[in-house]
């Protein structure tokens, strides 16, 4: 009964091996290939930028102190608030000067009335030694008496005006049209001389401040384009060199350059790390692979790019990029200086798509 039982199993297990073959059929890919233009992979031993670190500043700005020492009365704006020119920031306290300045208008009404005593005692000997009443050493006394009291009327006005001076100290206005970017100033706190208490710039008016070492300063030359990627928002903006120093003492080897940014609708503000590339070609110790953006796939934070497998089609490779160099990337990994790969397509492109090369 045994033996029985193990032969129908067999031919049961046949009989449905058998059907499976039987329904099982060839799928052919029928899909017209998509054509694709291909291009070969760029290697080169020089870099065609130098690249540099940078920051942005505004072009206009300014740390507001005051020269005189005095509690802080008021501070009349907050950070981030749009000031015009001559719009008052600070007050400070200047009872002092007030009592100064008291003093000072006292001393002109005392020097201003020995002015005018002497200057009639002044006249009236003139005449007195042209009737030759008077003799000459009286005349030379009065004189001298006269100029001296319009010498002390003119010391007391200029006091008057170094009064009137510090109290423009005493009142913190905006030296030009911007936006306050800091506040150090607070209510009741004791403003020292040459404390900054205000921080204020022109806003959408940017430069970036570049540091190019000494072995690569003599190419820069003023005037020239550059590009400026803003790291922090991914974004290339172009400049124009303005400025070259020509001393790297206080900067450890060094070499401070300026660069004036376009205009652009780009959000960057003041503070944000940037890198300068500079057309100048630089040699490498390392083969640099380099491929244009535009033939670039994104998927999120992954950039990877279609090449060509031994099949005909579209082979998806993931790579990991380093610099940009105008409208080139730089390929770390992920694509060799001997492959080539797809630039453009008639068709969707998708991985395993069949492909005809143009």
């Amino acid at each position: 009964m045994k033996k029985i039982y193990t032969i129908l199993t067999v031919a049961f297990t046949l009989t449905i091996a058998s059907c499976g073959s039987e329904d099982k059929k060839t799928v052919t890919d029928n899909s017209p290939a998509i054509a694709v233009k291909i291009d070969q992979v760029k290697a080169s031993s020089k870099q065609p930028f130098l690249s540099v670190s940078g920051k942005i500043q505004a072009t206009n700005s300014a740390d507001l102190s005051t020269r005189m020492m005095g509690y802080i009365n008021k501070v009349h704006v907050n950070v981030g608030d749009k000031v015009s020119k001559g719009q008052l920031l600070v007050s400070i306290n200047n009872a002092d000067l007030q009592a100064k300045k008291a003093q000072v208008n006292a001393g002109i009404t005392e020097a201003k009335a020995a002015f005018n005593n002497a200057q009639k005692d002044y006249n009236r000997f003139l005449n007195l030694f042209a009737d030759n009443s008077a003799s000459q050493k009286e005349l030379d006394d009065m004189t001298a008496r006269f100029e001296m009291a319009k010498a002390r009327l003119e010391a007391a006005n200029q006091m008057k005006n170094e009064v009137n001076a510090q109290f423009a100290y005493s009142n913190i206005t905006a030296p030009f049209n911007g936006t306050i970017t800091g506040k150090i100033a607070e209510e009741g706190n004791m403003a020292n001389p040459g404390e900054p208490l205000i921080r204020m710039e022109t806003p959408s008016d940017f430069e970036v401040m570049a540091m190019v070492p000494e072995t690569e300063i003599s190419e820069i030359k003023t005037g020239t384009t550059v590009d400026v990627l803003v790291k922090s928002i991914n974004e290339t903006i172009k400049g124009k060199v303005k400025e070259v120093s020509a001393s790297a003492k206080d900067t450890g080897g060094q070499y401070l350059v300026k660069i004036a940014l376009d205009k652009t609708d780009v959000n960057i503000l003041s503070g944000m790390f940037t890198t300068v590339q500079f057309p100048i070609e630089k040699k490498t110790t390392s083969t640099l692979v380099l491929i244009p953006s535009e033939a670039l796939v994104t998927n999120g934070q992954l950039s990877g790019i279609y090449t060509v497998s031994q099949s005909n089609t579209a082979l998806l490779r993931w790579l990991r990029l380093g610099r940009t160099f105008g409208d080139q990337v730089e390929v770390l990994s992920g694509l060799n200086a001997d492959e080539a790969y797809i630039v453009s397509a008639e068709g969707k492109l998708f991985n395993g798509a069949k492909i005809s090369i143009q």
